[in-house]
């Protein structure tokens, strides 16, 4: 994982879950937090997988509908992090600022601050770098204090303030990882302030270190490399040697040592030694402008050492292979001038990531593809490269939603038909459905329960089968033979009035109970007519409403191709503009190539002249 992507991935999670963090620390027994809102867990889900470009589409489209409430200003933050993804540190500048402004958490604030200031410097903007760290008021924590302490010591290196460097960097504390840089850059320092000799106490420390991973490693083999360069240029060529002779072999810093180590042997006349050295670098990549020095280098030490006619041939092969680069160069450039160069960048390599930390992994097929690895080492052709891949990611993501907008319509004609055939059978359903009736009769029963209530109307609550007996027994109190007065009448007239009397005890027990379950059930039946007549409202306003959704609907849609359509051509002539704009750096950097071979050629002719006038003037002699 680059620095690049550590910095953005490191400032969006810390800005959109410090404060979370916070109350996690400050209650470790604390649940653990839970997204609240559907659409920010949403978001997250592709902000997880560094997938930005969707994940900022559909914040913004919920902060247009006002649907993160609940995160709103964890979202911005979030949304600041993300724009830095693709290099908007400007849009993402203001985000930030207007939010901090009124944060009361100075941690808060003031890391933000130094992960803007880191951002800005990798962007090159140093005035901006140099007003964030500025606005640091409290203490950091100690990793990111001796970051921030470098890149304070970087910037005023970079605004030629050496001195100031100097004086922040000599008084660095701690013998960590960052300790073996800050004394490298004020070896630097050292050096371009003219104290040399200071300097060169402090890198030769660094050039002998033992590192133990692959960065420090690097940095001994750059430390080296700046300190026999400074010897050579202060005119020590006896001390630069040993320095250079340290960079490893196949290191991405061993041409140049090469180069310099043979050009301290023949600062001292040693130029059979200066020979060795240069003919290893001259099997080497010729695009290197050391292996094209010592092509220069190598005639020139033969020269010294009176091998004339070896000097002399080493001079044509020189010339013959500027030529033959010189040639591919102009190759080169008229297929850039085509513009069908930039299109491989994007043909050849698949869309699956976007923005500002995406590194090419493969190099596009061609003759070209040699000179893309100097013309990426620069950061104004990385960069544009990067914009010009998210232009064509964003055509490319608009013409798939413009494919989309024809399935938005057919899925509207789809539920406008489905609509308007249910529309028929529903109002059918709804006419006989009496709510105002029902309503009338759920009054007339609450009445007739408060009279049966009132007047204790126990026979009134007697179920079928109670009221049924109930009725029989009255029929036989009714009957004219029981009205005789002898003893088996007075019997039966006694059984019935038993009977009765038991019958009539039972529904006087029940009428309480009977009387609490009809009320409760006349209650939920009420209920249950209220919620009917709430969806009869809600279904006579959609069939209202319906229509003009529709229509809406249909207009948004028919809006959406001119719109894609608008936009599609804004980024068409972006990616115009962007593609001159690697073509002008591209092409500037393969002229500059090229100068530099036309100026060896020149040098490499004018010796070569001088040997033949040499020879010429050593046969006239002898004659």
């Amino acid at each position: 994982m680059t620095a690049g992507r550590l910095t953005v991935i490191a400032l969006s999670f810390w800005l959109a879950l410090a404060p979370l963090t916070a109350a996690a620390k400050a209650d470790k027994g604390s649940e653990p937090i839970v997204v609240q809102d559907p659409h920010y867990g949403e978001i997250l889900f592709y902000f997880y997988q560094e997938d930005y470009f969707p994940a900022i589409v559909r914040l913004l489209a919920a902060q247009s509908e006002n649907l993160l409430g609940q995160h709103a200003e964890q979202s911005e933050l979030l949304l600041g992090g993300m724009y830095l993804s693709y290099g908007h540190h400007l849009e993402a500048s203001r985000i930030f600022e207007r939010l901090l402004a009124d944060n009361t958490n100075p941690d808060v604030r003031d890391r933000t601050w130094f992960f803007l200031a880191k951002i800005w410097k990798q962007r090159g903007y140093l005035e901006q770098s140099q007003q964030a760290l500025d606005r640091i008021q409290g203490e950091l924590p100690d990793n990111l204090a001796r970051e921030a302490a470098m890149l304070r010591a970087q910037l005023l290196i970079d605004q030629g303030d050496y001195d100031g460097a100097i004086a922040l960097l000599e008084n660095w504390k701690g013998r960590t990882e960052w300790a073996s840089y800050a004394r490298f850059n004020l070896g630097v320092a050292l050096v371009r302030s003219g104290r040399v000799e200071e300097a060169a106490r402090i890198l030769d420390e660094l050039g002998e270190l033992n590192p133990f991973n692959d960065e420090l490693t690097a940095l001994r083999d750059k430390a080296n490399l700046a300190l026999g360069y400074a010897m050579l240029q202060d005119g020590q060529p006896q001390a630069a040697k040993p320095a250079l002779q340290r960079v490893r072999l196949e290191g991405p810093y061993s041409n140049k040592a090469l180069l310099g180590v043979g050009w301290a042997d023949a600062e001292n006349d040693y130029y059979q030694r200066a020979l060795v050295p240069w003919m290893e670098l001259r099997s080497r990549d010729l695009l290197d402008p050391a292996v094209q020095e010592s092509m220069l280098a190598i005639p020139y030490a033969l020269a010294q050492l009176d091998s004339i006619s070896q000097a002399a041939d080493h001079y044509l092969n020189a010339i013959e292979a500027f030529h033959e680069e010189s040639v591919r160069i102009d190759t080169t450039i008229d297929s850039l001038e085509s513009g069908a160069f930039f299109a491989k960048f994007v043909d050849d390599d698949p869309l699956d990531s976007t923005g500002w930390y995406w590194r090419l992994e493969t190099l596009p097929e061609g003759t070209e593809a040699r000179y893309l690895f100097h013309l990426l080492s620069t950061h104004r052709f990385q960069e544009g490269l990067k914009n010009y891949r998210d232009l064509s990611y964003m055509l490319r993501n608009l013409d798939d939603w413009q494919q989309s907008v024809d399935v938005f319509e057919s899925m509207l004609d789809t539920r406008k038909q489905a609509y308007e055939e249910r529309l028929p059978r529903v109002e059918e359903a709804l006419a006989r459905a009496d709510l105002d009736g029902m309503v009338d009769r759920k009054l007339e029963f609450d009445s007739m329960l408060n009279d049966i209530e009132s007047s204790h109307d126990w026979l009134a609550l007697a179920t079928p089968a109670e009221f049924e007996m109930w009725g029989e027994i009255t029929g036989l109190e009714a009957t004219p033979a029981l009205a005789a007065n002898i003893p088996e009448a007075a019997e039966v007239r006694d059984k019935i009035s038993l009977l009765k009397g038991v019958l009539q005890w039972d529904l006087e027990k029940a009428f309480n109970d009977r009387l609490w379950r009809i009320r409760r059930d006349l209650r939920e039946t009420g209920e249950v007519l209220v919620e009917a007549q709430r969806a009869r409202r809600q279904i006579d306003e959609s069939m209202r409403r319906q229509p003009v959704e529709f229509a809406a609907f249909s207009e948004r849609v028919d809006g959406l191709a001119p719109r894609i359509e608008s936009l599609k051509m804004r980024i068409e002539d972006d990616l115009e503009v962007q593609r001159a704009f690697l073509r002008a750096i591209a092409v500037g950097e393969l002229q500059a190539q090229k100068e530099r071979l036309t100026t060896y050629t020149i040098q490499a002719r004018f010796a070569l002249a001088t040997i033949y006038d040499m020879a010429t003037a050593v046969g006239e002699a002898s004659e």
